[in-house]
């Protein structure tokens, strides 16, 4: 099994009538380090294989994307016979093929695009080039089952920090998204300064359960009241971040010892507040009662604890998939390409084009 690799197994709710099966798709994910296989049935998940380079990028303090796209390469062909295995089917039983389009790196994005179109054309099967962002919401299908007809979808991960009105799983509007650095990122410069080893999430998130969250009042960017006519959805984190840089900054030129666990717990307090106090009140302008969170960020306890405890109080039902499909994976490509399937949208031309920026709205290639 190749290093870094990991696979899970779940059985969804199943959606179509009695005696008529679903198609089989499969799933490849290669937007930054994780080569991600998935096999989705309707809604029901048969296996979810990752194989992971993030090992080879943490002495670089971040993703170097040749080193993702050569280990994409390497990585693709073992990753997908051992979902194939795990899951006990055969690539002729496979009826469609999904592959992450975008956003993301253009080099390991180019990877498993081109070995998505290699199995559409030596298969003779469809091939769907799927939104990655939109993938990590949608992923939530296949555990708590089908979306209601609208539902809120905040997105938040290393590279997003995104607000989504989806309508019918595969119509998204773009409420509003980060002006700068995003959630995730946000953490890992963070860590950087601190000390943390990359990358920073993780580790932020475990002493913060360590620290006091009011020890530190730090900046809750665009929440005053001249930022809300123009970015009431709209996030940003590059202030906060230099506020705590210049907090340790001036301690240490102090001489004083850093408090890391109060300084993790303030810092993952305010981006936990930002994000759920302007998800939630978006949903109240939209009328909409279910709200989905994913993304890598979306594993961050503080940000779960705080969504739930708000969206309680608020009357939303709140959905967050499993943190085990909160980072890249196949599987959140392999719902998304079914969820595109059974609405019978048209398949991707075999010579779909990758697309580092894709927009939001667009869900399919």
């Amino acid at each position: 099994m190749p290093r870094g690799s990991r696979e899970a197994c779940h059985t969804g709710c199943a959606a179509y009538p009695e005696g008529v099966s679903a198609p089989l798709v499969l799933g490849i994910e290669t937007s930054c380090d994780e080569t991600g296989v998935g096999l989705v049935r309707g809604y029901d998940l048969l296996v979810d294989a990752v194989a992971s380079s993030v090992d080879e990028h943490a002495r670089f303090g971040g993703i170097i994307p040749e080193i993702a796209a050569r280990a994409h390469l390497e990585a693709m062909v073992p990753t997908i016979e051992r979902a194939l295995a795990t899951a006990q089917v055969t690539l002729d039983e496979v009826d469609a093929i999904a592959v992450t389009a975008g956003p993301g790196l253009v080099g390991p994005l180019t990877t498993g695009a081109a070995a998505a179109k290699a199995l559409a054309l030596g298969l003779g099967k469809p091939l769907y080039g799927v939104n990655h962002v939109i993938g990590h919401a949608v992923v939530d299908e296949l555990v708590d089952g089908p979306f209601p007809e609208r539902v809120m979808a905040l997105v938040v991960s290393g590279g997003h920090s995104s607000l989504l009105l989806v309508d019918d799983t595969v119509h998204v509007t773009e409420l509003g998204s980060t002006l700068d650095d995003a959630a995730g990122e946000a953490f890992d410069k963070v860590g950087r300064l601190l000390g943390l080893p990359y990358p920073g999430g993780p580790h932020i998130d475990r002493l913060a359960r360590e620290g006091d969250p009011a020890a530190i009042r730090f900046p809750r960017g665009l929440t005053a009241p001249k930022d809300q006519a123009r970015h009431a959805t709209d996030f940003s984190f590059s202030g906060l971040k230099t506020a705590v840089a210049r907090w340790v900054e001036s301690r240490r030129d102090a001489g004083e010892e850093i408090p890391l666990e109060d300084v993790a717990a303030s810092f993952a307090a305010a981006v936990a507040d930002v994000l759920t106090a302007k998800t939630i009140a978006a949903c109240r302008r939209e009328g909409v009662s279910t709200l989905v969170v994913g993304g890598g960020f979306s594993a961050n306890s503080q940000l779960r604890d705080m969504a739930a405890e708000r969206c309680a109080q608020a009357g939303i039902e709140l959905r967050i998939p499993p943190i085990r499909y909160c980072t890249d994976n196949g599987a959140m490509i392999a719902a998304l390409g079914s969820a595109v399937v059974r609405r019978g949208m048209p398949a991707s031309p075999l010579d779909l084009p990758v697309d580092s920026t894709m927009p939001l709205t667009q869900v399919l290639v």
